[in-house]
């Protein structure tokens, strides 16, 4: 007999746009899966048995660290952070953005660069704008990659 894998998924939720966390909230209201949103303000969510919210402190990282301290390598992470995301994949978990782009040991040290890079730039007063608003195709690309991670993590 072939047991049901256990797994949770982690949103980093202060910065998660509202639709992703829906989103999340019906996959784990359909399929049974713990949901845990860390965030360091209070927020809305459903109260039921597989939603759980974790107020952490102010300060940078406070809610990353908690994350990074508590999700184990079965587990799937949401967040738009990509250090988080990189400490992550270390721990040999998966993480996704809200757009559904899937953070790898390929991409990561990339992404790490090219933030890092456009930090740079923002500190030495160069106005780089910031990531498109979310969209409908955001909402859609999300949905479809935590349903096939879902779906691969449930498979007997």
């Amino acid at each position: 007999m072939t047991e049901k894998v256990n797994f949770k998924i982690w949103i980093d939720a202060d910065a998660c746009p509202k639709v992703v966390k829906e989103t999340v909230f019906k996959t784990s209201s359909r399929l049974s899966i713990e949901v845990i949103l860390v965030a360091n303000s209070f927020m809305n969510f459903p109260h039921t048995p597989f939603i759980r919210f974790v107020h952490v402190d102010q300060g940078a990282d406070v809610a990353d660290q908690y994350i990074v301290d508590h999700a184990d390598a079965n587990d799937l992470v949401i967040t738009a952070d990509i250090p988080l995301a990189s400490q992550i994949v270390e721990l040999g978990a998966l993480a996704i953005n809200p757009r559904g782009e899937l953070y790898t040991e390929d991409n990561i040290s990339e992404r790490l660069s090219i933030r890092d890079f456009m930090q740079d730039l923002r500190d030495s007063g160069v106005d780089t704008g910031g990531p498109a608003p979310f969209g409908p195709k955001d909402k859609e690309s999300f949905a479809n990659s935590l349903n096939k991670i879902v779906t691969k993590k449930l498979k007997p």
